[in-house]
This record gives structure tokens, sequence and C-alpha cells, in this order.
């Protein structure tokens, strides 16, 4: 009776050392700037968006297992696919808009780190934003050095660390079971909640995301081809977006349950400054600390995966390596300058979020596309009924985004 239970367990760890690239991904889910999207949200409506969390993790975790798919069955990353498939004139506009996207993203995650620095040491917001970039290089510089696994299970740690600094506050002081659940209506009060709902998901439903698990699962687990260990790749990757999805989903709940139980109806809640303070006297400084070493390991992390991402969209797009301490620097200057002209930080994340909503469209269309193909992707082209809903998850974003123009324009 022992042997099959070793067996057993022989299996789940050969399938555990599988894991990975998923929960690399999956922190672009929760990044600076799904703190002050979340934050802001739950501030400012309590439990209104709760709804807008789960179904943009829900679509998240479909996007991103049919990402890791493409990799494995074409051995190509999703920009690779694109020039594949598209003249020299469209490769350039979709590189153009793809790095506006991952600039966007940049400016996100330093801020995000350069708050963080402020709040646990007080150094001013360049200094942090500087310091943020430099460690964000290391971390590269680390995985060109010693290969993927290890700056996977360096992220994971920083995705663990993440889960802790926001999960304690609502451990502390519990949300309404009531309010949340209420939270799970889907509807909208004006025209900020909309622009909140197009931030929380351009925040969770990340266009660089989609674009590096592509290639993160093509270069984890190779081009196997078609039969039983291709099926056996493609079983554990779901488990891993499975897994990587329910983590950053917690986080990302906890943020806007946190900030909806706690400091809903608090004056002066504009700015994730604002709202470390509120926490510091409502749940003691204990809470305030893990928040704020949440947001750094957010900041630091998600940097350097979003420095990852542009320099496999540009390899697969045009062909052409940049060094990367060039690239970190070009991508920078934005995110620096923000902090330089001392334009509310809190707000250049929500808007960063918006802009990268408008870019979710650009990836997910021909994600759905390619991976609805069978000349490409042979046997393990995607059921009838996942293409109708990825073609759902892109419509609900698109039709988002132009009531959000809409409803801005208009004034609501």
């Amino acid at each position: 009776m022992a042997e099959p239970r070793r067996s057993a367990l022989q299996r789940v760890r050969s399938a555990s050392l599988l894991l990975g690239p998923a929960f690399v991904a999956a922190i672009a889910y929760v990044d600076p700037g799904n703190v002050a999207s979340n934050i802001s949200a739950g501030a400012q409506f309590g439990y209104l968006l709760v709804w807008v969390i789960v179904m943009a993790n829900v679509m998240a975790g479909l996007v991103q297992f049919l990402s890791a798919k493409l990799g494995l069955v074409t051995g190509m990353s999703l920009p690779e696919a694109v020039r594949a498939k598209s003249s020299r004139g469209v490769r350039l506009s979709y590189w153009a808009q793809a790095e506006t996207v991952a600039m966007a993203t940049d400016l996100a995650e330093v801020v995000g780190g350069a708050i963080a620095l402020n709040l646990l040491f007080g150094l001013p917001l360049l200094v942090g934003g500087v310091i943020t970039g430099a460690v964000s290089l290391v971390l590269l510089a680390a995985q060109n050095r010693w290969g993927q696994r290890p700056f996977e299970r360096i992220i994971t740690g920083m995705l663990a660390i993440i889960a802790i600094g926001f999960l304690a506050s609502v451990v502390i002081s519990p949300p309404s079971v009531a309010g949340t659940v209420g939270g799970l209506v889907p509807r909208f009060d004006g025209t900020e909640s909309v622009l909140l709902a197009a931030a929380m998901i351009g925040a969770t439903v990340m266009p660089h995301a989609v674009y590096l698990h592509s290639g993160l699962a093509r270069d984890r687990h190779g081009n196997p081809e078609a039969g039983p260990v291709r099926a056996r790749l493609l079983r554990i990757t779901k488990v891993d977006v499975g897994l990587a999805m329910v983590i950053a989903g917690t986080v990302n709940m906890a943020m806007l349950l946190m900030a909806a139980n706690t400091l809903r109806g608090r004056e002066g809640i504009d700015s994730i400054e604002a709202a470390h303070g509120a926490v510091h006297d409502v749940l003691g400084p204990g809470a305030a600390l893990l928040l704020a070493i949440g947001l750094l390991a957010s900041g630091l992390a998600s940097t350097s995966v979003g420095a990852y991402a542009g320099a496999m969209i540009m390899q697969g797009l045009l062909k052409r390596h940049i060094p990367l301490i060039v690239r970190r620097v070009v991508t920078l200057v934005p995110a620096l300058a923000i902090l330089a002209l001392g334009i509310d930080p809190t707000r250049a994340l929500i808007v960063s979020q918006v802009v990268l909503s408008f870019g979710i469209p650009f990836a997910l269309i021909p994600l759905v596309r390619f991976t609805a193909d069978r000349a490409l992707m042979g046997a393990d082209v995607n059921h009838r009924v996942t293409t109708g809903l990825a073609w759902l998850v892109a419509a609900i974003i698109s039709v988002l985004n132009v009531a959000l123009i809409y409803l801005t324009v208009t004034g609501g």
C-alpha cells in the first residue's frame, strides 16, 4: 500500500516542479496600479465594485491560460506570432502601442515603489523611483545570469510578501460579509466609478502579462510535439494559472475590502499615502507597516517583470535586442519625470491603468485569433466554447472603454 502512495507523491512533486511561469505573470496583477485602483474604489464607493475584481480575475485566468498554451503549442511568444502573421507596417504600429503600454506599466510600478520607500524610510519620491529602477535592474541581471527558474523563485517569494502585506489588514479587521456579497451585483454609480472600473480591469488583465506568459511557458517547457507530454504540460499549466490567479485575486479583493471597511467615509483618503496613514490610525502601526512592505515588494517585483516583458515584446515584434540598462533607462524616464514634476502619484497610477486598459484589445484579439486557428494550433485549437468566452472577454473590455470615453466627454 505504501508504494502507490509514494508514487502519487512523486507525481505531485514532479508536477509542482513545472509550476512557476504563471506566478511570474501574476505579479502584474498585484502591482502598485492595482493598489491605487482598488484602494480608491473601496474608499470612494465601498463594496460597490467587488464584482469588478471577481470578473477581472476570471477573465485574467482564461487569458493567461490561452497565452501559455500559444507558447507551448506553437513555440512562439505572442509578439513573435504577431510578427509572423503581419506586414512590416502593422508590426511597427503594433510595437508602438505595445511600448506605450509598457511605459504606462513602468510608470505605475516605479511610482508605487517610490511611494513605499517614502512611507517606510521617508525618502523623496524621486530618489525612491531611482532606487526602485536600480533594484529591478539587479533582479533582471540575476535572471540573465542564473536563468528563469531562480528568477521565478525570487518573484514567487515577493508574491508571498505582497499577499501577507495586504491580507493582514483584512484579518485584523474583517469586512462586512453582507456588503461583500452585495458588491457582487454588477452596477456603477456615476462616471468616476466607471473610470475606476476601467482602471481596475486595466490593472488586472494587463497587456504585458499576456505577451509575457506565452514566452515564459515556451522558455520553461519548450515546444513539445502533440501527444501525452504536451497534454500533461497543458494540464499542469491550467493548475499553474489557477493557483496564481487565486492568489492574485485574493490579494486584489483584500485591497478593496480593506479600503471599503476601514477607509470608507473618512475625509482626505485620496492617495496611497493617506490610505496608509488611515490604516495606521485605525488598525495600528503593525498593519500599516505590513501594507507598506507589501507595496514595496509589489513595486520591485512588478517593475522587473514589466521590463522583462518589454524586452520580449521588442525582440518578438522587431527582432531587435537593446542592452538591458539602456532599455531600463528609457522606460524609467516617464515615471521619473512624473515624480520630479510633483504630479499627484496616486492619480498618475490610476490614469496609467486606464491607458493599460486601452491596450488590452491589442493583446487579446490576436491571442484569441491565433489560439482558435486550427492550422496553427492543430489538435490543441480552442474549443468553440472557449473561443466564444474569450471573444466575450474582449468585447466586455472594449465596451467598458467606449462607455468610459462617452461618460468622460459628456460628464456622465
